[in-house]
């Protein structure tokens, strides 16, 4: 029983959608402002869950794959083709409750929120491809994992701003801070799609998707990729909480994501099961919005 509600949540894609949230609520406490409304923050883990299970909605029963993510969409092939409808209706339901309350906000919003609104969908959508234009991020090889954080980080630190601003109003938030933050969260992002693509290796090399780790190789990758990104990202987080006279236990809480993460990443030199990167892999951006919300506690 135990070992089928963690598939559920973790082949299911539910953690994810907790994972947006999680760092939706961090960027909030970190930039001191409002949280969105609770309309909002459903929309955004159910939207997760049936984006991140589209890819696998076409798995049919009779598949003779033995990837165990595979597998487990195979055997419940009936509940995804229901329940994706269902999450559709509950997201557009959302949605709906948010046009009717905030219509006049919406119609007046300023052309900078409408432009975010439209990199991220843009982004999302080609991320799935658009057949007509022969567009499909998925296969841009190493440019994938930087495309992957890119969409998070817009995800978790803009788009929270462009519902607040329809929600709420005006606000101001420090635009030094804002754009550390959102670079922070690309990076961190980018190199846990780069850690998951090392599960993916073999499908990878197979499609000729030129990916870090069909490139360099799983120890390259490690050591000459995974590594220096993270190094510069804790490198570029000492200057910058140096720049804004961070105390200490803040810096620490800010360290911690990073040195977990490089850790984990110095772990997978042996093959892991699927998962380990979908619990420890993906469970380094929960602890990462955890470490967050507790460090901004203590700026004031």
């Amino acid at each position: 029983m135990g070992k089928k509600a963690v598939e559920f949540i973790f082949f299911g894609n539910y953690f994810v959608g907790a994972l947006a949230v999680a760092l939706s609520v961090e960027s909030a406490f970190q930039l001191q402002l409002h949280f969105n409304s609770v309309y909002y923050y459903l929309l955004l883990f159910f939207g997760t869950v049936m984006y991140y299970t589209y890819a696998y909605s076409g798995i049919l029963s009779t598949t003779t794959s033995v990837n165990p993510r595979t597998v487990w969409y195979a055997r419940h092939h009936t509940f995804i083709r229901y329940s994706q409808p269902i999450l559709l209706i509950i997201c557009i339901a959302l949605s709906l409750v948010l046009i009717s309350r905030y219509y006049q906000n919406i119609l007046h919003l300023p052309l900078k929120y409408w432009l975010i609104v439209a990199v991220v969908s843009l982004a999302a959508i080609f991320y799935y491809g658009l057949s007509f234009l022969k567009i499909n991020l998925r296969n841009t090889g190493w440019l994938k994992a930087f495309i992957i954080g890119f969409v998070w980080a817009c995800c978790v630190n803009l788009l929270p701003l462009v519902i607040l601003q329809i929600e709420r109003g005006n606000y101001y938030a420090d635009p030094v801070l804002m754009s550390w933050l959102f670079l922070k969260n690309w990076m961190f992002c980018t190199v846990n799609a780069i850690m998951f693509d090392l599960k993916d290796y073999e499908d990878d090399s197979n499609q000729q998707l030129k990916t870090f780790v069909v490139r360099y190789g799983l120890k390259k990758t490690i050591f000459f990729v995974l590594t220096p990104l993270l190094l510069i990202g804790l490198i570029s987080l000492l200057f910058f909480a140096n720049f804004r006279h961070f105390k200490l236990i803040v810096l620490l809480f800010n360290l911690t994501p990073f040195i977990l993460m490089l850790a984990v990443a110095w772990t997978m030199l042996r093959h892991k099961n699927i998962l380990y990167y979908l619990i420890v892999i993906d469970g380094l951006l929960l602890v990462k919005a955890f470490c967050g919300i507790a460090g901004s506690q203590f700026i004031h």
